[in-house]
């Protein structure tokens, strides 16, 4: 993993899969010790690795990308508090970086799906559920749900793989009330984003989010990243046809080129994957960015 990036006032204090978390380095008041600089990198994981190889401007596609998406949903308190240099993010990660509100994140994964495919794909083959949720005979990889469906999970250390659990687990983790409102404003978020994305040409397959409660009041607030090619399946309405695995907007040049023979790599060895190669990272580059320009309609700089 490459050396976190030293910013003049910030002290790094943590660093995820992709993004790297500061805090002042000399806080004054409550509003200072407050915030949290995140800061999205060009690291790409797959399989529950880190890999040794970026893909550059990915980290600027995330965090652009999040914004646009934090501004479309009105209503849905969200941890942004500034997002550019005036508003005191450094010039070194200027367009890969928000200052946003410290949460007391819940230790949940909340992801909504409108269609079938992935980790909910191979439950739904041995059990016609997922999560536990029963669904219709018939369905094939790639169907429309009846309708979107709340399957969270429960979040994994980096290089773990994130296990997912029924309605009844996130009871018990954070109570009643709380899940109750985690699944609304999970499949509030879906719907509206589902929406928004085809009028697009986009079909948003699935998606997870990320809530905290603020410290301050105890108000329920979207987190982390939202809506993103690492956080969610978009496929190309144009092409989408179920039975079949759908091309998508995210590292899928990556997952497909690790799992080639070409890489050499074992998944099941223990050992990290090989360096990728530039034509994958350049594919992978493009349709970042190719999602980013898509739904928001503008060209990327």
């Amino acid at each position: 993993m490459a050396p976190v990036t030293a910013l003049p006032g910030w002290h790094h204090v943590y660093s995820g899969k992709v993004r790297d978390l500061y805090v002042p380095s000399s806080p004054g008041g409550p509003e200072e010790t407050s915030k949290v600089l995140v800061v999205a990198s060009d690291r790409i994981s797959a399989y529950d690795h880190v890999l040794s190889t970026e893909i550059p401007d990915k980290g600027r596609v995330l965090t652009q990308l999040s914004l646009w998406w934090f501004s479309q949903l009105d209503g849905i308190a969200n941890h942004v508090l500034a997002a550019d240099t005036d508003g005191g993010v450094p010039a070194e990660v200027a367009g890969r970086a928000m200052i946003c509100r410290q949460l007391d994140m819940y230790p949940v994964e909340c992801i909504a799906r409108g269609y079938l495919t992935g980790s909910g794909l191979v439950e739904y083959k041995q059990s016609r559920t997922v999560c536990t949720l029963p669904l219709p005979e018939g369905l094939v990889d790639g169907s429309p749900l009846p309708e979107s469906i709340f399957t969270p999970s429960a979040k994994a250390e980096v290089g773990e793989h994130d296990e997912n659990i029924d309605f009844d687990a996130v009871v018990s983790m954070v109570g009643q009330e709380t899940a109750e409102a985690l699944q609304a404003r999970t499949l509030d978020i879906y719907r509206r984003a589902e929406a928004i994305a085809r009028e697009r040409g986009i079909i948003l397959a699935d998606t997870k989010v990320e809530f905290g409660a603020d410290p301050a009041t105890g108000a329920i607030t979207l987190g982390d990243e939202v809506l993103t090619p690492d956080s969610s399946r978009f496929w190309d309405a144009a092409t989408w046809e179920p039975g079949r695995a759908q091309p998508s907007f995210d590292k899928q040049f990556v997952r497909d080129w690790l799992t080639s023979p070409a890489s050499g790599w074992d998944r099941t060895s223990g050992q990290p994957p090989p360096a990728l190669p530039d034509d994958v990272v350049e594919n992978t580059r493009q349709r970042y960015i190719e999602a980013y320009e898509r739904l928001t309609g503008e060209a990327f700089a």
